[in-house]
């Protein structure tokens, strides 16, 4: 059978879509929090972020310039620019400061974990888009399995969670309003930009934000050791860039409700890179909650085929 047969090219067309892109993705978005432990022994939050936002606009204005990109006009720039405050200023910020104030990371994780929750009740007040009851369910599933992850986590490092402040509490909140508000503002506005040139903006936007805050809340003292450096070349090229163009692309492509479910198969994907990288353990709950989250992801991403 010919590679693109009427039978053959369109399956693995829509496999490649439908399932490698949004797996290479949540793979990607996963290590970030792999490369934050290992950089953030070395500077402070807002100068880490800022010192890896600057690096990735670098890359992505040569990028720009090699492949000629399409620049937005004034109202265009501005919407990406409000994307880029609350997708990466507020959500990056703000979740490394919660750690930073004392709030372990998995209750972090808990409280980010809720964005599908919230995107996809915005989405449906704002975008008017539709959910089923199917939908509905699997975000629930995703929630609950997500929990079962992090509970085990809990269980091995309990007194880790009683550093919690209001101060942490309020981080991470903030945290959870930009993902998801950003993630519909996106969906809303920016999804006609070029890609490149789009995430740059945003960049550029998130970039003065990590600035005000670098040289107004901290010392900007930063120790490059080799750790770090490597830290940043892959939160640079992994995340900032592969990772973050592929979000924008699958929230073109889908409903903002479906793209922001891929983030509930986070926790267990990192949890898996944790114990093959560092031995920590991943016992029988976290696989169930890993299996659950995925399973709610399915209800979630797999459309229904008509009748």
């Amino acid at each position: 059978m010919r590679a693109d047969s009427p039978t053959g090219s369109p399956s693995m067309h829509s496999w490649f879509y439908s399932f490698f892109i949004p797996a290479l993705f949540v793979w990607l978005w996963s290590t970030g929090f792999i490369g934050a432990k290992y950089g953030l022994p070395f500077a402070e939050p807002f100068t880490l972020l800022l010192l890896r936002m600057l690096i990735t606009l670098a890359l992505l204005a040569g990028l720009a310039w090699f492949l000629k990109a399409r620049w937005p006009g004034w109202r265009g720039a501005g919407h990406l620019a409000i994307t880029g405050l609350l997708v990466h200023g507020c959500y990056l910020g703000a979740v490394y400061y919660a750690i930073d104030e004392g709030m372990a990371a998995g209750i972090v994780s808990l409280i980010v974990g809720l964005q599908p929750l919230v995107t996809s009740g915005v989405a449906v007040l704002v975008l008017k888009e539709s959910v089923s009851g199917r939908q509905w369910l699997g975000l629930a599933l995703g929630f609950v399995g997500v929990a079962l992850v992090l509970l085990e986590k809990f269980g091995t490092d309990a007194p880790s969670g009683s550093g919690m402040t209001l101060w942490s509490l309020l981080w991470a909140l903030l945290a959870l309003a930009g993902i998801s508000l950003g993630t519909v503002y996106q969906k809303r506005h920016g999804t006609g930009a070029d890609l490149v040139s789009g995430t740059l903006i945003q960049y550029a936007a998130a970039a003065t934000l990590f600035a005000v805050g670098a040289f107004a809340l901290e010392s900007r003292e930063v120790e490059w050791s080799l750790q770090l450096q490597l830290s940043m070349a892959w939160l640079v090229l992994g995340v900032s860039v592969s990772a973050i163009l592929l979000l924008m692309w699958l929230i073109r492509q889908g409903a903002a409700s479906q793209v922001a479910s891929l983030f509930y198969l986070v926790p267990p994907v990192t949890a898996t890179q944790a114990y093959l990288l560092f031995d920590e353990r991943l016992g029988g709950l976290a696989m169930v909650g890993g299996i659950v989250a995925i399973t709610g992801v399915a209800l979630v991403v797999v459309r229904k085929k008509p009748a």
